[in-house]
């Protein structure tokens, strides 16, 4: 099970991801190193490091916001990954869309769709 996310954001605001890579990401001016969670209420560490350790709990902030949220983008690091059917589920559940992708996919469509205005959010592995 993952830890859950630090209590504040590193940036109270939705902002597209400038860069990524070398175990971590570039944004608004600054850079994260670690895993990070893009959701309404800003961006977040997420302590996440590989796709079999997303559970209900590491995805708790995502369903507390999930009013705020159309998509979530999942972006899973380099290797593919096959989200476990109770996820599905609880996303489902929440009325959320769900697309798991590699990371570099997944921050370039959260990138798309958030200066499209769209209610996406992510949470994206880091690579180096």
């Amino acid at each position: 099970m993952a830890a859950a996310v630090e209590n504040r954001p590193h940036l109270p605001r939705r902002e597209p991801i400038d860069g990524y890579g070398r175990g971590g990401f570039r944004f608004g001016g600054m850079s994260h190193r670690g895993s990070l969670l893009c959701l309404p209420s800003g961006l977040w560490a997420w302590p996440v490091t590989q796709a079999d350790r997303i559970d209900e709990a590491a995805l708790a902030p995502v369903f507390a916001e999930a009013s705020d949220i159309g998509l979530f983008l999942l972006g899973v690091g380099r290797d593919r990954w096959i989200m476990p059917d109770a996820l599905h589920d609880r996303f489902r559940a929440l009325k959320i869309n769900v697309e798991v992708a590699r990371t570099g996919t997944a921050v370039s469509t959260y990138n798309i769709l958030l200066g499209e205005g769209r209610r996406v959010a992510a949470g994206l592995i880091a690579v180096e």
